[in-house]
């Protein structure tokens, strides 16, 4: 009777320690996955200036949706019909719950081709490496206005997108359906990063006009990524997430249980071949 009275006393004693030790691995747990910890939980919250949005410039090998509408359909049939694929393609990504497709199938619209030019027709072969869409509508606008009266023009990408790898729930290639594409935005389409990402060091890789890549790291941790030249995607941008040390040690551990394993088939299987020879 005794002895159940001082188990139950010590019990007693442990739980708050149990309690609290759980609590601590739970806080530090929650610590290492948080995106914006410094962001207080609560009282006033800091106000965060946003990055300033540039609008991505035309690259060559980009593919434009480029429309021109009028009164009468059938006389821009011509310029329209090599955007049937890549209209279908975006209307569909808009109608979809992730607002982005993965890369897959061909998509209509016009090349940009090695020296910056696209070759539409009745408007013949245009320079437009390096203007964005809005100033390629207004020289396309300007083109087209001695051809039809009262024509409105659309461009669009038709192949903006980016690479998200490394440790997300869905890695791949997305298609957007707009330009205006931030960081957050390419890992939620991915969906977010597993409990093995490394949110202080995430790699992104964008290309440059001139053939070159720049490698950025990001701290998701931090919310003054938010303000970064880098916030914001331009197509072609690869969002690298990398595993974390924990991922070693369960990789580690994995690999140890294997190999337990087998040594303990192979050890099961030398003492029956031995009681077998003898």
């Amino acid at each position: 009777m005794y002895m159940r009275k001082s188990l139950t006393k010590r019990l007693f004693l442990f739980a708050p320690l149990l309690y609290l030790s759980l609590t601590i691995i739970s806080c530090n747990t929650t610590k290492k996955i948080k995106y914006f910890q410094d962001i207080p939980d609560s009282g006033r919250l800091k106000t965060i200036i946003g990055a300033n949005y540039l609008e991505p410039t035309i690259q060559v090998d980009d593919i434009l949706t480029i429309l021109v509408e009028t009164v009468d359909p059938t006389a821009t049939s011509m310029i329209n019909s090599g955007n049937i694929s890549a209209a279908s393609s975006q209307l569909s990504s808009m109608g979809s719950g992730t607002g982005a497709l993965p890369l897959g199938g061909t998509s209509g619209g016009y090349l940009v081709d090695k020296s910056g030019y696209v070759n539409i027709p009745v408007l013949g072969k245009i320079k437009l490496l390096g203007l964005t869409t809005s100033q390629a509508r207004d020289m396309l606008d300007s083109i087209a206005f001695k051809y039809y009266k009262d024509a409105a023009i659309i461009v669009r990408f038709a192949n903006f997108k980016v690479s998200v790898t490394g440790e997300v729930n869905r890695p791949g290639i997305y298609v957007m359906p707009n330009e205006k594409v931030s960081v957050l935005d390419a890992l939620s389409m991915a969906g977010d990063l597993t409990i093995f990402g490394k949110r202080e060091n995430v790699l992104l890789i964008r290309d440059n006009l001139d053939g070159t890549k720049t490698p950025y790291r990001i701290n998701l941790k931090r919310s003054d990524f938010i303000s970064s030249p880098y916030y914001y995607l331009r197509q072609n941008d690869v969002i690298y997430v990398e595993p974390n040390k924990a991922k070693a040690a369960v990789t580690d551990a994995n690999q140890a249980r294997t190999y337990t394993i087998a040594a303990a088939a192979l050890s099961l299987l030398i003492i029956i071949a031995t009681r077998i020879k003898y």
